[in-house]
């Protein structure tokens, strides 16, 4: 593992001196086989996000935006083609490594926040941190920011039991955030949201993600949340079906959805 992540500080520099793209994904498929059938649930999709970029992966369910993310997040390996995060890729690396580097390297997010139930706010945030063995002093200093950035101040004592739904999803937003990956991913993070509060996590999620310089993508079927993305893929029967970069197209298509 030294060894990859050693690959990995080297062409992190080198593409940080070159802006070359965190994430990038090459003829990328998956396919599944049941009662005889071959399933493409991701079909020869190629896509680069850059630092401080934060996309919107939309499309109808069953697209295969969800298998798409697991796949960027280390959690799906590929049938075919080569997803590669700052110029190293995942393919190549064994089960072992890809858990190391997505808890290094990865931030994520889940549709249900997936908080720890007997762990305060503050505590859910650092296990991030305690996960990779760096949970000193700066870390927790950090957790304290961050938690005071997203309005939390006042509520790191308490368990998640204890928050509504919008600052739990913001206590899941630190935690993703926490450990400084070059990658931030969100599966349908507002769902189980009303469009007020929805709205406040998607404009946090592009405020930190701008901010920190990370690469993010949110996966989500509600183009309202598209209004505080750079970019949204549009993704049908596992293809990409558009790719729409410009703030006037982007507005066009929120409002027409």
């Amino acid at each position: 593992m030294e060894m990859v992540i050693e690959q990995y500080e080297e062409q992190q520099q080198t593409a940080a001196s070159i802006g070359a793209p965190v994430i990038e994904t090459e003829a990328v498929s998956k396919i599944y086989h049941t009662s005889g059938m071959e399933v493409r649930a991701v079909d020869g999709v190629s896509m680069s996000i850059s630092a401080g970029e934060f996309v919107a992966l939309v499309g109808p369910s069953g697209s295969g935006k969800t298998t798409m993310l697991a796949m960027l997040a280390a959690l799906l390996e590929p049938s075919f083609g080569a997803v590669r995060i700052d110029g190293v890729e995942l393919n190549s690396m064994s089960e072992k490594q890809r858990v190391s580097f997505r808890r290094e390297r990865i931030g994520f997010t889940f549709q249900s926040n997936n908080l720890v139930p007997y762990l305060t706010v503050r505590e859910n945030v650092e296990f991030m941190l305690r996960l990779n063995g760096k949970l000193d002093r700066a870390g927790r200093q950090r957790a304290e920011e961050l938690l005071v950035r997203l309005g939390m101040q006042d509520r790191m004592r308490n368990l998640p039991n204890q928050l509504s739904g919008g600052p739990r999803q913001r206590v899941a937003i630190a935690r993703s955030l926490i450990h400084r990956p070059s990658v931030v991913l969100a599966d349908e993070p507002t769902a189980n949201l009303d469009t007020e509060r929805a709205f406040q996590v998607v404009r946090l999620y592009a405020d930190l993600i701008h901010e920190q310089n990370r690469a993010g993508i949110m996966v989500t079927h509600d183009l309202r949340m598209c209004r505080y993305v750079d970019k949204i893929i549009q993704i049908r029967d596992g293809q990409i079906e558009s790719v729409i970069s410009s703030r006037e197209a982007i507005d066009d298509l929120i409002h027409c959805g």
